[in-house]
């Protein structure tokens, strides 16, 4: 049988698969032949199969660098339950645990060991180590290597020293969700892969719905209500949690997290929390009801989810927005990760790009409290201070959002509209807002002329003609552009403000008091070219706009050069719901019936096993049941994620629950 072959088969023995997903055969077979790898694959594209395949054709061991204890412990019962022998060993395991892991592993019998980074330099670890056969070390979340990328770990540092000191040098693999080609590089240097064979299959995850709320300040919490009204069951609910998804709310700070989740309990759901405020304990136990589904709502920082393997979360609620778009990426892929649909919802508000900036700025001075090198610090620091503009265009855009993603992280050919993103599913109109601009990039002129540096808020004062005492001290009063644009609301103006700045005609300075001055390409248009300035404007948005003026419709009407709308009542008839109101966007076509049967059965047999319900099968995995409805165990092994191990283990039971079912 060829390695081709034979990968297939196990594939299909193990996992239930027929074929491989995009680029899993191309690296499984760089790995075969003895070359090291580096995979950037979205979340759910099936990483640990490239590591996993291999190491059940070999005869050496699998060492596998995995970043938390949770997802380690996850992903052996997983394979367990696939059939295939594997341990961990880590922190929060007894002596007694750790030397049966280790004897599992000297017998041979054992075909990968979960490690965290820190266990690789214990002499304990060292001397199991120096008894075994080193075949492969798999690099999980490779990304946390690189300084540049995000979660950087100074103990993965330690994995190169690691590897050179084994007998013989193993195949290297190094796996992760999202890595710009900077951060590759880096990934690649750090870990010393020897020319490696890299693939980067692409960031896109068609079955996420991405959509950005931009609600007023006093209302966000109500939004958030709206959003998880439509998505999670309250616990009183008939039939409890099978009646709603599990989800996750992420929060920028640790009392953000206690108010959201108190919140949430009050309201009637099932929701927990997660920060690094609480005890190791609570952090676990609060997890594991998570993990269980004893709670369908996780609120949490940033602290919670990475390497997370809970294929079943329906929805990603951010509360407040990241710094950037690569954390962003990580937290809302940790949805849908068995390809079923799930919404990834940011929830905006001008203050969160505030709350970043102090974060950035207090990062910064930590680095050079600690004396580390000023170059290395300022780099750094800008590199942040980019990052956030980038994550505060994604949040103001009416682009297309999966396509603002796709092209930071270097796709060029991301489609132009993907239909399936809050931006893509609204009415959009185009808009001439020239004299808009040129009043604003005017504004800015002069107070740069007066040697004045003014953050985005004072210039808006200024154009709308504000008699704050220290507009009249700094004489911003005296100006010609002072209150010319009073009649306007103040997101007006600072939605074309934005514009101008995503345009490079203004530009904003990093710190935490940015302030905004015009460049060289700003004058150019405003003095020589004058090129008509467009812009795209949600007629949702633009509805805001008019409520902002606290009652003033003067401008209800559009400017002389704009394009006309049509009449109000037309206008209206248009105007797409907000996804607050849309629910979740797309559904699978399966006997809904049958899969809520499928999922209590599940739920049951998880009890008994004391493992999460997605390990006895995902999501996606019920829904093909619910469709092919197989009546004997030879259909069942059909179904896709249904293994030998998991039909001899499990068959008999879901097929009897479909025979039930229909009769």
């Amino acid at each position: 049988m060829s390695n081709i072959a034979e990968a297939k088969a196990l594939l299909k023995r193990h996992f239930g698969h027929s074929e491989f997903r995009p680029g899993q055969l191309e690296l499984i077979e760089a790995v075969l032949s003895k070359q090291d790898v580096m995979g950037v694959m979205p979340t759910g594209a099936g990483k640990s199969i490239i590591y996993q395949i291999p190491a059940l054709m070999g005869e050496g061991l699998t060492v596998v660098v995995s970043p938390l204890i949770s997802l380690m412990k996850d992903q052996v019962i997983a394979l367990r339950e696939a059939g295939i022998e594997a341990a961990c060993i880590n922190s929060n395991m007894s002596m007694h645990e750790i030397d049966d892991a280790c004897g599992l592993a000297l017998t041979g019998l054992c075909k990968l060991l979960y490690v965290a980074p820190e266990r690789l330099e214990t002499p304990r670890f060292q001397s199991l180590i120096s008894q075994i056969t080193v075949d492969m070390v798999a690099v999980d979340e490779a990304h946390c290597v690189s300084q540049w990328g995000q979660d950087f770990r100074p103990s993965y540092l330690g994995i190169s020293p690691f590897v050179e000191s084994l007998p013989a040098r193993p195949v290297m693999i190094a796996l992760t969700a999202t890595a710009t080609a900077f951060v590759r590089d880096d990934i690649i240097q750090a870990l010393k892969l020897k020319n490696p064979h890299v693939l980067v299959s692409g960031f896109d995850r068609p079955n996420l719905m991405f959509a950005v709320e931009r609600p007023e300040p006093k209302e966000k919490e109500t939004c958030l209500l709206k959003l998880i009204k439509q998505r999670a069951a309250r616990k009183d609910a008939p039939g409890g949690a099978a009646s709603g998804q599990t989800g996750i709310v992420y929060c920028s700070t640790r009392n953000t997290v206690e108010d959201i989740c108190d919140l949430l309990r009050r309201k009637g759901y099932a929701a927990t929390r997660y920060h690094a405020g609480l005890s190791a304990a609570e952090r676990h136990q609060n997890q594991e009801d998570f993990l269980y589904d004893r709670a369908t709502i996780m609120v949490a920082t940033n602290a919670f989810g990475m390497g997370i393997d809970k294929s079943n979360v329906g929805f990603v609620i951010h509360y407040n927005m990241p710094s950037d778009l690569e954390g962003y990426y990580q937290e809302a892929g940790r949805a849908g990760r068995d390809g079923s649909p799930a919404d990834c919802i940011l929830i905006y508000n001008k203050k969160d790009v505030q709350t970043c900036q102090f974060l950035i700025d207090l990062s910064r001075d930590n680095n050079l409290n600690a004396q580390k090198p000023f170059d290395e610090v300022e780099r750094l620091y800008e590199r942040d201070c980019e990052r956030l503009k980038r994550m505060t265009f994604y949040c103001t855009t009416t682009d297309c959002l999966r396509s603002t993603i796709l092209r930071y992280f270097g796709e060029k050919d991301a489609p132009f509209r993907c239909e399936h993103c809050s931006n893509c599913s609204t009415d959009i109109e185009e808009r001439d807002v020239t004299i808009d601009a040129q009043k604003i990039v005017s504004c800015v002129a002069r107070i740069q002329r007066m040697g004045r540096q003014v953050g985005k808020s004072s210039i808006i004062d200024v154009l709308r003609g504000s008699t704050a005492q220290k507009i009249c001290d700094w004489h911003f009063n005296e100006l010609s552009t002072y209150g010319i644009m009073k009649d306007e609301s103040a997101m007006h103006i600072r939605y074309v403000f934005d514009s101008l700045i995503d345009k490079g005609y203004l530009a904003v300075t990093s710190g935490q008091y940015p302030t905004v001055f015009m460049t060289t390409e700003g004058l150019t248009w405003l003095t020589k070219t004058k090129e008509p300035f467009i812009i795209k404007i949600a007629k949702r948005t633009e509805k805001i706009f008019k409520q902002d003026k606290k009652g003033l419709l003067a401008n209800a009407a559009p400017h002389s050069g704009h394009k006309s709308a049509g009449s109000a009542k037309s206008a209206a008839k248009q105007t797409p719901k907000s996804v607050e109101e849309a629910g979740t966007f797309t559904e699978l076509f399966y006997d809904a019936q049958l899969y809520e049967e499928l999922r209590k059965l599940r739920t049951q047999i998880a009890a008994e096993e004391q493992v999460p319900a997605y390990i006895v099968f995902s999501n996606a995995s019920l829904a093909d049941m619910a469709t092919k409805k197989p009546l004997d165990e030879d259909a069942f092994l059909d179904v896709m994620g249904v293994g030998v191990a998991k039909a001899a283990k499990y068959g008999t039971r879901f097929v009897s629950c479909i025979k039930k079912y229909l009769g």
